[in-house]
């Protein structure tokens, strides 16, 4: 499920329907200003930093209006003890999903409203720092070495409650004694970020950032895009079946699958003879990737743009085979014995 409210500043966009939610907002103005300052005068030492999170924040100008109440009862509060103003940082937290370019495109209204109006005085006027929650994986639609330790952990969480999901459906299923053998993407070693993960993702988002640069996708569109993949080691493997309890693990083995697996082949009038097609290993990992992802990517970006993808996605594979080191894929089988009921 894709849940987001409607973007940017349009008829049918959030932004412009919220005056509801807004008219909610303000009434907890006394109780915010209230509380920012208890806060402030409670404390033994009045604050140097004060942090604020925003949670399930939006967009539009309701996102904005709590941050802006927050800076005002700093203002008035430091204003009243005769003290600097601490620094405000306020974190905006929703889905992936959501439209944050529109919220800092109107940063730029708020601050020239702060520096304008009555926060004149320098010595009270907060320093304030507006930034997304590290859940945003901007730049990236995979997990790689950029991306923040939230979104890993995410990740991280989201594949155990799967994997144990899928464990504890199979022990139903299973008599005593039954026997699954599993074979899953894996990786070798401890963090999920490296780049052993995601050789076939590094090329793909290479693809969609070149026609971001182009204008042909959205930049939005790009951050807010995230491949549901997460390869686990083989200690996550086994740690979640020992914590199911549902089985015992028989065999364990880690093995390599080279993409010439992904050539694209065809006969050349002898049944005993094969060829690699001119477009080699590129095209055919492409087509390969297509067949099982082409529905999320047009789903996210639209059927228009599914043909050049994956062609400049085939590019970027046939450009990226001259380091020898990226063309395998770390697998990992492990046989399992379904235990006997206790």
């Amino acid at each position: 499920m894709d849940l987001h409210m409607n973007g940017g500043i349009g008829e049918a966009s959030y932004a412009s329907n919220s005056g509801l939610q807004r008219m909610g907002i303000m009434k907890t103005k006394g109780v915010i200003e209230q509380a920012v300052s208890d806060l402030c005068r409670n404390n033994v030492n009045f604050p140097k930093t004060l942090v604020m999170a925003d949670l399930g924040c939006s967009s539009g100008p309701n996102t904005l209006l709590v941050g802006s109440m927050v800076i005002n009862a700093v203002t008035n509060t430091s204003l009243e003890m005769g003290l600097k103003s601490p620094e405000v940082q306020i974190n905006l937290n929703d889905l992936p999903t959501n439209d944050f370019n529109t919220i800092f495109i109107a940063l730029q209204e708020l601050q020239g409203n702060t520096t304008n109006g009555k926060m004149r005085d320098v010595h009270h006027q907060p320093s304030c720092y507006f930034t997304e929650l590290d859940e945003v994986n901007k730049g990236n639609i995979y997990l790689s070495s950029t991306s923040p330790e939230s979104v890993s952990r995410a990740y991280l969480e989201q594949f155990q409650k799967d994997f144990l999901g899928f464990l504890r459906c199979r022990s139903e299923e299973l008599m005593a004694g039954g026997r699954m053998v599993l074979t899953l993407a894996g990786r070798t070693t401890d963090d999920p970020r490296v780049e052993e993960s995601n050789r076939l993702w590094g090329p793909f988002a290479l693809a969609l950032q070149d026609m971001v640069f182009e204008g042909l996708v959205e930049e939005e569109k790009f951050d807010s895009f995230n491949l549901p993949q997460f390869t686990p080691s083989p200690t996550e493997i086994m740690n979640l079946v020992k914590m199911e309890g549902s089985f015992t693990i028989d065999h364990l083995e880690i093995f390599d699958v080279n993409w010439e697996a992904w050539k694209i082949m065809k006969n050349d009038n002898d049944a005993s003879k094969m060829k690699e097609a001119d477009d080699g290993v590129g095209h055919g990992v492409a087509k390969a990737i297509r067949a099982g992802i082409e529905s999320l990517v047009a789903n996210h970006f639209g059927e228009a743009i599914l043909d050049d993808v994956f062609m400049r996605y085939g590019k970027c594979i046939t450009d990226k085979r001259s380091n020898k080191e990226n063309q395998s894929l770390v697998s990992i089988t492990v046989s399992l014995t379904r235990k006997c009921d206790i």
